[in-house]
């Protein structure tokens, strides 16, 4: 298994393992929100934690996407920002290069 391969599965297990989670999370926030309505039949409180419960997981996968979305808007500003930090140092470099053959050529003449 390659290294590629490795990060893949990982990924897929995390993923598998956050969803779980998430199944496990809306059920139990079904269960809380149909505790006070001891009014309803079984089959009507299954119904409610349900419908819930489906409601539960749009929202976290809407979170998520939310999530993900800005997570690759802010790595394109972070590239972007280490693109001009590149830039500016290469500059910096160069000019300095450029100054001390400057000096030298300047300075060789006189001794």
């Amino acid at each position: 298994m390659s290294g590629e391969d490795g990060r893949v599965l990982v990924n897929e297990v995390e993923g598998h393992l956050l969803i779980a989670a998430a199944h496990r999370d809306g059920h139990a926030a079904a269960a809380r929100f149909s505790a006070p309505f001891d009014w309803l039949t079984r089959a009507q409180r299954e119904e409610v934690e349900r419908r819930f419960e489906a409601e539960y997981l749009v929202l976290a996968r809407a979170s998520w996407e939310h999530t993900a979305e800005r997570a690759r808007e802010v790595r394109g500003e972070y590239e972007e920002a280490y693109r001009g930090l590149r830039r500016r140092l290469l500059a910096g470099w160069l000019l300095a290069c450029a100054a001390a053959v400057a000096v030298t050529v300047l300075v060789a003449p006189l001794v």
